[in-house]
């Protein structure tokens, strides 16, 4: 008799290699019972916690994912054990699927991809358990198995779809496990985001597209759209998610913008099933331009931008309006050949001079610009606007939903004019609202701007919005997906508050992040230990107390230690209070400075330890530093504030008169000798001074530097 108790919405690259395996052993044994339980939970939570539990023949349960397979191959012995390391060395190895973030499960990837070069299994030449627990962490990984659908890793592809193909048994163990992740959906509906928006014919296959212009870089706004339209794509209908570069204005766009949109999406765990580019279709849509002017559903017209702007305002026709077919087809000649004449003229359709949506009082559909264009040179002079594009190209890609930002509702009947116009097929529309922050600019040409003057130091400077600015300030990516998914696809437009974002991200570094302490240099209070040992020593204290996996620190102890000048003021004579990591300590003696200007600045304090007190009794419970026995490692602690002062900035407002004149806070401080061994991107907590990430790590003769995390508490950063 044996019992496997799976949690349904944990990540599914821990738990398929389990039920696939136990499936195997199912499939060859048909007298076998292995009786599986889901429960909907993300982690089981006695009497450990784990993703997995699994009990036979009455001997301790084990949790593990590797000792769940290995335990469950050991129970049941129809298995030949050819190569058994080398099958349990793969087994363990399923872990390195385990991540979200693309960066991480590349190297396990392309390590299997060269593996299989020459092999049809992953261990010896027939099946064995070892293949269904890679390919089952594998498509338990949605980065790593859009990566193996778009054949981007040939020899894993191959290896991939022959397991599949030859064992039937497989898709149905899948499904078994994805019906039970529905769940999280209706989890997600108590927690405020319903997805129950009822997209119409999801039955006949689900399409999204995510089209960012490569003018500039990925910021929270977008990574609503890109989260929202992967979610609806892979995981609630299990389609195909497009990504499409809008790259229709070589004016703003750079190769280096569309490679860094590429990376943020990995970064994000958003695998697009497809990459495309509006410029891949610039021949199709000059084609369907000349059609509507030769259908007189556009003209083309010279009329200067300031008048043409008056005129659609108040809805007057432009005199270029009635031109022939014939006079329209010429001035677009012109357009192309992107001469100085040409350059005078752009191309509107001929929707409305006076329709009360002013989106429909022919809106312009092609411009010339000679300048050349990063993926098509010189080739084209004219080019589409996002309008034209947008709903042509999505109709010849077969996108099913175009899930935008409610902003484009009032350009809802215009995109559907286009597809009318030409006689294409239709596409369904769904608008949600846009993600905005208080005190926060989501206008990529005013961020732009910023960079431009050098008020920030650039576009991943950790006060922007950008996605590279928030992970730079410690913004882990599950807890940015969870965020955003919390809100959901709702039309409701609200002004977000960045407390919230940030305590979301708590809750995901909090467990993991080792505590060290910090004490702050100026004005550092040296306090002398009575009934400390002469010599100093070390001892090894857990790095995190709630959390041993992170392992131990060495802990310095002397008769001579560092302390705040904020906690040394708090003080009283003979007071008790806690050092912690060490015990009670009673303040024998307070000195204050002598200068009249700063009499309140204590200089120095006498402690005597007491160490059988009660350190639950005391108020004062203090980080410290040892100056002996270990190296003070120099740090400089940066946090930030907001780059604008007003939480909601007007159309009218300059942004000039809103911007905060001081958005950057550094501190010099020493911390314990474990900061040493930090690398760069690692995040900690300076116990009672918050949680760090490593901008920069320690090198002799140059300090660290650690960027402060917002939790969601403080009154200054995002």
């Amino acid at each position: 008799m044996a019992a496997l108790t799976v949690a349904s919405k944990a990540n599914q690259a821990i738990t398929l290699p389990v039920l696939l395996v136990a499936q195997y052993i199912k499939e060859a044994e048909l007298n076998v019972k292995i009786d599986v339980e889901f429960k909907d939970v993300d982690v089981l939570g006695s009497p450990v916690k784990s993703e997995l539990e699994f009990v036979s023949n009455g001997k301790p349960p084990v949790f593990a994912s590797s000792q769940v397979i290995r335990d469950l191959l050991q129970t049941f012995s129809f298995w030949q054990r050819q190569s058994e390391d080398l099958v349990y060395e793969w087994i363990a190895r399923t872990q390195g699927f385990a991540s979200t973030d693309f960066k991480s499960v590349e190297g396990p990837l392309l390590e299997l991809d060269s593996h299989l070069t020459l092999r049809s299994y992953v261990v010896g030449y027939t099946v064995t358990p070892a293949d269904f627990a890679v390919w089952g962490a594998i498509r338990g990984n949605k980065v790593a198995y859009a990566a193996v659908k778009k054949a981007a890793m040939l020899n894993v592809s191959r290896w991939f779809t022959f397991i599949e193909e030859t064992h039937s048994w497989i898709a149905p163990a899948v499904q078994a496990l994805n019906a039970h992740a529905q769940e999280r959906r209706a989890a997600k509906s108590k927690e405020g985001a319903s997805y129950d928006i009822a997209l119409p014919d999801t039955d006949k296959g689900v399409v999204t597209r995510f089209p960012p212009e490569p003018s500039g870089y990925l910021h929270i706004g977008h990574a609503k759209a890109a989260c929202l339209n992967d979610y609806f794509a892979h995981e609630m209908y299990q389609g195909t998610l497009i990504c499409r570069f809008d790259d229709t204005n070589p004016s703003k766009e750079k190769e280096e913008f569309q490679d860094a949109i590429v990376e943020d999406l990995a970064l994000m765990g958003i695998k697009p099933d497809k990459t495309s580019y509006t410029s891949n279709y610039f021949q199709e849509l000059y084609d369907y331009c000349v059609t509507l002017l030769k259908d007189g559903k556009a003209y083309a017209d010279d009329t200067e931008r300031e008048r043409m702007q008056h005129e659609r305002m108040h809805g007057i026709a432009s005199k270029r309006r009635d031109a022939t077919a014939d006079e329209n087809l010429a001035r677009f000649e012109e357009m192309k050949r992107g001469n100085d004449e040409g350059i005078r003229w752009c191309v509107r359709a001929k929707m409305s001079v006076d329709n009360p949506n002013k989106a429909m009082r022919d809106p312009v559909l092609y411009r010339c610009n000679p300048q050349p264009h990063h993926r098509t040179g010189s080739s084209w002079k004219v080019y589409p606007t996002y309008d034209f594009a947008c709903p042509i190209v999505d109709s010849l890609e077969g996108i099913t939903h175009a899930l935008r930002t409610i902003e484009y509702r009032d350009r809802n009947p215009q995109y559907n004019w286009m597809l009318d116009a030409l006689n294409l097929r239709k596409v369904h529309i769904w608008d949600f609202a846009r993600m905005n922050f208080i005190r926060t600019l989501l206008s990529k040409r005013k961020l732009a701007k910023f960079v431009e003057t050098g008020v920030v130091w650039g576009w991943d400077d950790p006060r922007f919005p950008t996605i590279r600015g928030i992970r730079r300030r410690g913004m882990t990516i599950d807890a940015l997906r969870e965020f955003i998914l919390k809100q959901g696809p709702s039309r409701n437009i609200v002004n977000l508050d960045w407390t919230t974002f940030w305590a979301t991200n708590k809750k995901y570094i909090d467990p993991v992040a080792p505590r060290h302490t910090a004490i702050e240099k100026e004005n550092a209070v040296t306090a002398t230990v009575k009934g400390a040992r002469v010599a100093a020593y070390t001892e090894d204290k857990p790095k995190h107390g709630k959390n041993p996996e992170l392992g131990t620190k060495k802990v310095a102890y002397s008769s001579e230690i560092l302390i705040d000048q904020v906690d040394a003021q708090a003080f009283m004579q003979d007071e008790e209070i806690t050092l912690m990591n060490w015990g009670n300590a009673i303040v024998r003696s307070i000195s204050h400075s002598l200068n009249p200007l700063h009499r309140s600045l204590v200089t120095s304090l006498e402690l005597e330890l007491h160490l059988q007190g009660d350190v639950k009794k005391t108020k004062q419970k203090i980080t410290w530093l040892a100056t002996s026995g270990q190296e003070l490692i120099p740090v400089e602690l940066v946090d930030f504030d907001y780059l604008i002062t007003k939480d909601k900035l007007e159309e009218d407002d300059n942004v000039d008169d809103f911007l905060n004149p001081k958005t950057e806070f550094r501190t010099e401080a020493v911390a314990d000798g474990n900061v040493a061994e930090l690398k760069e991107n690692d995040v900690i907590q300076f116990e009672r001074k918050g949680y760090f990430r490593v901008e920069r790590a320690f090198k002799h003769g140059e300090k660290a530097v650690m960027f402060c995390i917002p939790t969601g508490k403080e009154n200054k950063g995002k």
